[in-house]
Order: C-alpha cells, then sequence, then structure tokens
C-alpha cells in the first residue's frame, strides 16, 4: 500500500443548535471544549484528526461536507454536544459519503440533581440541562438516516471515566483501518485456479468493488525471468536470511535451499515492481521445467512474505488470501487452512494447510523439512511445518453473499497442545464451543469454501465491527 495511504483520516465534528448561544451563556465554549476532549482520545499514531468544528446550522453544514471530500477522509464521528436538528446533519453526510459514527457521549454519569436544583436562574439550570442532552436528538437524526437507508453506527457513553465506550469507539476506528487498508491495497493474481476447485472461483467485479481492491495479473514468466536474474551472491545472502527466520532440517540439502532462496529472491522484486500487497498464486508449471522449477520453490519465500504483511495464498484462493489480509491488518496474523481431520476421541478438529504459514503465529518456530513430493501438485522441495500458539484463535472466512457481494464468516476457537501430522505442513488441533461435530456442521451450512484463515485471540467482535462498517454480512457460528 501507498505509504501515503497509511494514516487513517478521522473526519470530527459536533453538532448543536445556533439558537442556543445567545440564549445560554457560556454553553457554546463548554460544548466545543467537550469537542476537543474527543480530538485528544482519539488522535493517536498512524491517524490525523480532521477537526470540522462545532456545526449548528444548515449553511455550515454543507460546508463541512464539502470540507470531509475535500480533506479524503476514511470515517466521520459526528459528537452530538446537545440538541440539534437532523437537517444540520444530513448534508454534512451527504457529502461526506464515508462510514458514519454517531457519538452520544454525556460529559457525566448524571447530573448532580442536588446541586443543579438548588441553581437560582432558571435559564442557567436549562443551559447545564442541554450540556447533558446529548440523548435527545439521536432518534431524530437515526429516524432520517434510516428513512434514507444510510448506514450509521452509535456510541454511546460518557466523556469522562468510560473506558467500554471509549474501547467500543476504537474498535470501530480499527474496522475503519482495516478497509481503508483493503481499499488501497493491490492483490497481484498469479497462475490459475486449481482445476475443479469450483468453491474458490471468485467474481473478480464484486472483489473490487466490494472491497476496493486492486487486481493485477502477473506472469509466472515474470517470475521466472526475475529469478534467472538473481546472482550467487542474493542467492546465499537469502539462504543465511532462512537459517534465522527457519529452523531448517538437517535433511534439507543446500541445493534445495538455494533453489527456494533464488525464487524468494525474485518474489521480493516481483512484489516491490508490482507494489503488491497481496497476492493469490498457483501454477502446474508442467512441460515447461523453467516454470516448474520456479513454482515448486516458492513455499518459503512466500512465507517470509506473509511474514512481512504481503500474505500469500496458494490454489489462487482470492477470497482467502482478503480473510488473510483483514487478519493480519488486526494484529492476529491469518494462515492459510483447511480441515486436515477430525479426531473424535478428543472432540476436536484438525486443520492446517500445505504452502506459506505465518510465523508471527506459530507455537515455535517454522520448521523446514524437504518433500518427496507436494500432494496433489506438481514438483517437489521444501515446505514449512508450524502449529499455531496454543491459546485462543480465530477462523475467518470471505463468503460470496448473494444480498451483499459477500459475507464474514467467523467461529472462535482454542489452539490446543497434542500431536499434529508431522508431514511437512502447517497443521494444529483446534476445539471448539460447539464440539467438533456441531462446529463442522454449523460451519459448512454457511456455505464457504474449503479454504479459510486462522489468527490468533478471539476477534469475532471485531471482525462484526469491519463487516458492519463495509456493509458486509456477518455470521459467527461459535
Amino acid at each position: 500500500m501507498n505509504q501515503s495511504h497509511n494514516t487513517l483520516r478521522v473526519g470530527l465534528l459536533g453538532i448543536g443548535l445556533e439558537t442556543y448561544w445567545p440564549q445560554f451563556e457560556g454553553l457554546e465554549e463548554r460544548l466545543r471544549g467537550y469537542l476537543g476532549v474527543v480530538q485528544t482520545k482519539v488522535e493517536g499514531t498512524g491517524r490525523t484528526v480532521v477537526n470540522l468544528g462545532l456545526i449548528d446550522n444548515a449553511p455550515k453544514a454543507v460546508a463541512a461536507g464539502h470540507t470531509c471530500r475535500q480533506q479524503d477522509i476514511d470515517i466521520l464521528l459526528i459528537y452530538v454536544t446537545t440538541y440539534a436538528l437532523s437537517s444540520t446533519v444530513l448534508p454534512i453526510i451527504q457529502r461526506a459519503k464515508v462510514p458514519v459514527i454517531l457519538l452520544n457521549l454525556q460529559p457525566e454519569a448524571a447530573i448532580d440533581y442536588a446541586s443543579f436544583n438548588r441553581m437560582t436562574d432558571r435559564t442557567a439550570m436549562t443551559g447545564e440541562w442541554l450540556a447533558f442532552c446529548s440523548a435527545c436528538p439521536v432518534p431524530e437524526i437515526s429516524n432520517v438516516l434510516r428513512r434514507l437507508s444510510i448506514p450509521f453506527q452509535q456510541v454511546t457513553g460518557m466523556l469522562h471515566d468510560d473506558p467500554q465506550c471509549w474501547s467500543e469507539l476504537e474498535s470501530w476506528l480499527i474496522a475503519a483501518d482495516v478497509q481503508k487498508t483493503l481499499s488501497h491495497s493491490r492483490m497481484g493474481l498469479m497462475g490459475h485456479y486449481y482445476s475443479g476447485m469450483l468453491d474458490i472461483a471468485t467474481d473478480l467485479a464484486q472483489v473490487s468493488g466490494r472491497f476496493g481492491t486492486h487486481l493485477e495479473i502477473v506472469e509466472v514468466d515474470q517470475l521466472s525471468a526475475l529469478r534467472r536474474d538473481v546472482s550467487r551472491e542474493q542467492t546465499l545472502a537469502k539462504v543465511e536470511e532462512f537459517r534465522s527466520f527457519f529452523a531448517v532440517d538437517e535433511e534439507c540439502s543446500t541445493s534445495e535451499l538455494e533453489r527456494a532462496a533464488q525464487t524468494a529472491v525474485a518474489l521480493d522484486a516481483m512484489v516491490v515492481n508490482n507494489d503488491l500487497d497481496i497476492l493469490a498464486y498457483y501454477y502446474m508449471g508442467s512441460g515447461i521445467a523453467e516454470n516448474e522449477d520456479t513454482m515448486s520453490s516458492i513455499i518459503l519465500g512466500t512465507s517470509m512474505l506473509t511474514g512481512r504483511g504481503v500474505p500469500v495464498a496458494g490454489e489462487y484462493e482470492i477470497k482467502n488470501v482478503l480473510a488473510m489480509k483483514i487478519m493480519d491488518t488486526l494484529g492476529a496474523g491469518g494462515s492459510f487452512t483447511e480441515y486436515y481431520a477430525m479426531d473424535f476421541k478428543d472432540d476436536l478438529v484438525l486443520m492446517g494447510h500445505d504452502g506459506p504459514g505465518h510465523p508471527a503465529i506459530a507455537q515455535d518456530k517454522l520448521r523446514v523439512r524437504p518433500l518427496r513430493v507436494y500432494h496433489g501438485k506438481v514438483g517437489r522441495g521444501l515446505s514449512v511445518e508450524m502449529a499455531v500458539k496454543h491459546g485462543p484463535v480465530t477462523l475467518l472466512s470471505v463468503v460470496e453473499d448473494k444480498d451483499k457481494g459477500f459475507s464474514l464468516l467467523v467461529a472462535e476457537g482454542e489452539s490446543v497442545a497434542g500431536p499434529i501430522l508431522e508431514i511437512g505442513n502447517t497443521n494444529s488441533r483446534y476445539r471448539f464451543p460447539l464440539g467438533a461435530r456441531g462446529f463442522v456442521e454449523a460451519w459448512n451450512a454457511r456455505g464457504p469454501a474449503h479454504h479459510c484463515a486462522i489468527g490468533i485471540g478471539h476477534q469475532g467482535l471485531q471482525l462484526r465491527r469491519v463487516a458492519e462498517l463495509m456493509n458486509l454480512g456477518f455470521h459467527q457460528v461459535c
């Protein structure tokens, strides 16, 4: 992703009613102060707050809407500071055309009734009440937005001493960051689908249209050509990098390590040359020895790319590499996985996959093993073996949705210790609250492709926020 797009641009404004300012001394200044508090709490690394001030009439709202577009904001926070007209809010949202969060934040937990009722000036009393009146216009605003089918979200709570409220807002901002990342990412597509896997076939117009992700077709021939130009020095340097990055089995021959290193150097160059943030690939390579050599030595290089924030999925799995990118953006990793077997004795599911693994979520260092055959694929070479860190995990699948293009399918479970299949693939043991039978049936019933992304931690709520902000479907089985 272009470095200029790494910062989330957060639009922030307060709304009020200009009629109040001459009536209630100090109210306007007090509400502007509250808006400043929100800005301070929202600002942080990777975020820029565009503060549009306190908007209190329709002309200012139109101007603020234009400013939102000029400032290229990614999300709009509307702080309902006191009563405000819905006609003040609508022009802003119509022009901004970004996700909207309504902030219904009181300054404190409650009005101090005793102190309030001791006030002798009823005008001052009304002014004090209006400073606590955030909740009043939210139904009015919501009514108008619902009637116009304009999506919005709400955060309700207190300006101070309310961790739950600010944690909720933070999760919406994280979701906005995921949306921005996807919409500024470039996905490389190299090769073709694995013949016969109808479930992974994907409508590319829907991918670009729903996620905003640019799709760039890259040729296996290009990677082979780049590989041809890799120097001996570059190859040996990459081998040393392998030995630091992976736990390399003694069985791995020097020639195979060098073959994989040569491909890894070429992969790095291809990603830079095409400015790629994501890559999905699959290619038989049969009949052209050079291409077969390239594609059968790709796993170590793609694992390193995945660990550096450029997720790579085999079998041309476009939907799943999107799931991997989402999980990686959340800091949860995101490794390619599928069912391997069920263990009815221990009531768990074994899941894994060949190809790239995500080193950040591995229980131990990724282990490199030689394979005499890649099952179901052409060639032989080096592969990585890993188990996902023991503890809470989340499965994510991006699934076609007739109404919304795509849905996010989620399951939370636990990666548990125990024997795995030591076959040179990533694989782990997962336990789910529904039990092995219940999970498998509930997951399958939603019609996902047979691949999904595995990440660490329980990310269900955060993924729900992502789906809601991006107007995608969402279903969590457990």
